[in-house]
């Protein structure tokens, strides 16, 4: 049976070991306190007050960086997933199929769409939407429904992102339809369809 500690004893204990609580802030943001109107137990009672809000703070910041750090590793298994459904397809076919696929499935992307061109169509599609879509062309943003409705085909698409792959005798558009207007505004967006984009010629060009 262990001993009762004898409070005695313990503020003995203290008194000789007055860095005790140094390295021990947790304990110290909970430990309960008389209230007094001294000075004396007014200075105690904000310093154990601010160490209680570092430590809460401490405890925020963890969490976040937890969930950050969460998010970018369910990012980076996704993004080596489809990257690797790239490279092990046979054909244009089924890598138009597993691009867009995992972009509505995994990216939970509203219209991804993945589609080849020749140069006359591209000429006219540039034509009709006033977009040049030159090689390295990257187009992010809001646009006038009618644009959206000639390059998505769907009224509900409302901003976009979409990249340009040049294969040989084709040009390809990589395309990130939301329906949410407010979606694709920033440069943020372009980076992780910029790399998709250069797998995607990659694997094309051989």
């Amino acid at each position: 049976m262990s001993k009762k500690l004898d409070p005695k004893e313990v503020e003995i204990f203290l008194l000789e070991n007055l860095d005790f609580f140094e390295s021990r802030e947790s304990l110290v943001s909970e430990l309960k306190f008389k209230h007094s109107s001294s000075s004396a137990s007014s200075i105690l009672e904000r310093q154990v007050t601010k160490l209680r809000e570092e430590h809460k703070s401490l405890i925020d910041l963890l969490t976040s960086f937890m969930n950050t750090a969460s998010i970018n590793e369910d990012l980076f298994n996704k993004s080596k997933d489809l990257t690797l459904k790239i490279l092990e397809s046979d054909n244009k076919k089924e890598i138009v199929k597993s691009v867009e696929n995992s972009f509505k499935k995994d990216f939970k992307v509203d219209k991804p769409r993945l589609l080849f061109h020749k140069n006359k169509t591209i000429d006219e599609i540039e034509s009709a939407t006033g977009l040049s879509f030159h090689k390295g062309a990257i187009h992010c943003g809001s646009y006038s429904s009618e644009k959206m409705n000639i390059l998505f085909k769907d009224k509900k698409v409302e901003s976009m992102v979409i990249a340009v792959i040049v294969t040989g005798n084709e040009i390809g558009l990589l395309m990130l339809g939301s329906y949410d207007r407010s979606k694709y505004l920033g440069d943020e967006d372009t980076t992780f369809i910029q790399y998709i984009r250069d797998v995607l010629e990659k694997k094309l060009s051989k």
